[in-house]
């Protein structure tokens, strides 16, 4: 199911353009990223707005990220240490930029309970690591409906605190399926309920392909999309 509903969110290849919205108790920011994926684990992301941070950009193929920053015009490679580092101050980390087939590779799925929700059923399964699996998730909480749409995704520490938590909303029909066209990532914990970040699907256009070198550290620095 976990396979499914993964296949399902990511598509063949797509192409989105999006707003994220980081919102604290006195402040708040908004880019705008396009964004293209290829199969589970390619993803390329680049800013459009604001025109300070227009042009940096994010490549992560499999377990391997490269971002670029065009005010110093360089490319650096991410050391596995900075994976769970906040992307541009949100509340999604580099690894959680992109939905990566890790959860497929690394983790062990179980079935906890089934609920219903608006006359649909919907699936909780517990995800734990593999032994020597190179996450820093302690264990994942997934809600996902009976046609395959993540609704609810929940990370835990080693500890099997509760971290965060990421919500999916606004299902609407993209092409010929539904999806989910607004995310809200927030941590876990009083002090952080006026603390989240917002994605919203402002374009979003399935593919069946995409050229592979969309996917690359040469593209990454010099756009020919």
């Amino acid at each position: 199911m976990v396979q499914s509903a993964f296949d399902y969110y990511r598509g063949k290849a797509s192409v989105s353009l999006c707003s994220m919205t980081i919102h604290r108790p006195d402040w708040e920011r908004t880019i705008t990223l396009k964004a293209w994926t290829l199969g589970q684990s390619e993803s390329l992301f680049r800013i459009t707005e604001p025109p300070k941070d227009k042009m940096n950009g994010t490549l992560k193929k499999g377990r391997e990220m490269w971002i670029y920053n065009p005010k110093v015009n360089r490319v650096i490679k991410l050391p596995p240490s900075m994976m769970s580092q906040a992307w541009m101050g949100s509340d999604f980390s580099n690894n959680d930029l992109a939905k990566s087939d890790s959860l497929i590779k690394d983790y062990d799925h179980t079935l906890l309970k089934t609920l219903d929700r608006q006359g649909k059923k919907v699936y909780v399964i517990k995800s734990v690591p593999k032994p020597q699996a190179p996450v820093i998730w302690g264990m994942q909480i997934l809600h996902i409906r009976e046609d395959l749409i993540f609704l609810r995704e929940e990370f835990y520490d080693e500890d099997h605190e509760l971290v965060k938590a990421l919500d999916f909303s606004r299902i609407e029909m993209v092409g010929k399926k539904l999806f989910p066209l607004s995310m809200r990532m927030q941590k876990a914990g009083e002090d952080n309920k006026q603390s989240y970040t917002q994605v919203e699907y402002l374009k979003l256009q399935f593919k069946d392909t995409l050229p592979a070198r969309i996917f690359t550290v040469l593209n990454l620095k010099n756009p020919r999309q």
